[in-house]
């Protein structure tokens, strides 16, 4: 997973509320077995809208997706981050979130921030024709009229998205102990290890015959 430490760029002022999983990334869209792609996929049944956001020209490759209430609520399908991250969403900003999307969200590199409507509602003017900028060094979202917003993300969280660690990359970080963990089990308990195991294996094969 990319490290995230600060998402810059046109944000997607849509601002709807209660967006369920399956108007993020359709169900016929779940039998892939690849990430790739899914962004074609995402929104669909808005972008069969004429003059939709999300085929506007003016926000293409947007980073940022600026939402209203109860965000990714719906099933917990992960393909739902994944395809705003194909998309390449890389921070959604909106009142609350699902708390299973928020998860999904940071296990793929998407910032999830929380703030006010007020502050939602003062973003989605300024995203029209401004950039917008959310820092996790000073958990701040920023634009250029020297608009400043403080939100909150819990610290693990936080760390794995700027680090940019997902659930292998936190066990890989603990590579050394998990090792000496092991070295030691062998040592305390001989008998667990790969050749006793296989022999109880032929013995227990040799009774039953």
């Amino acid at each position: 997973m990319t490290p995230v430490t600060t998402v810059h760029g046109t944000a997607y002022p849509w601002g709807a509320k209660n967006v369920d999983t399956d108007v993020i990334i359709p169900a016929h869209w779940l039998k892939t077995v690849s990430r790739a792609g899914l962004g074609r996929g995402a929104f669909e049944t808005v972008r069969s809208e004429p003059g939709n956001l999300f085929d506007d020209p003016r926000y293409a490759g947007a980073p940022i997706l600026i939402a209203g209430d109860n965000f990714g609520c719906g099933s917990s399908r992960e393909h739902a981050a994944w395809a705003l991250a194909d998309m390449g969403v890389q921070a959604v900003i909106a009142p609350s979130f699902s708390d299973i999307f928020s998860g999904n969200a940071v296990k793929n590199g998407i910032v999830p921030v929380v703030l006010p409507q007020e502050v939602i509602d003062r973003l989605l003017e300024v995203a029209q024709d401004q950039p917008v900028t959310v820092d996790l060094e000073t958990m701040t979202v920023t634009t250029p009229f020297q608009d400043r917003f403080t939100f909150a993300l819990d610290p693990f969280r936080r760390r794995c998205l700027m680090e940019g660690l997902d659930e292998i990359g936190l066990t890989l970080a603990r590579d050394t102990q998990i090792s000496n963990f092991e070295i030691g089990v062998a040592a305390e308990r001989p008998w667990l290890n790969r050749e006793s195991a296989d022999e109880g294996v032929a013995v227990e094969g040799d009774r039953r015959t």
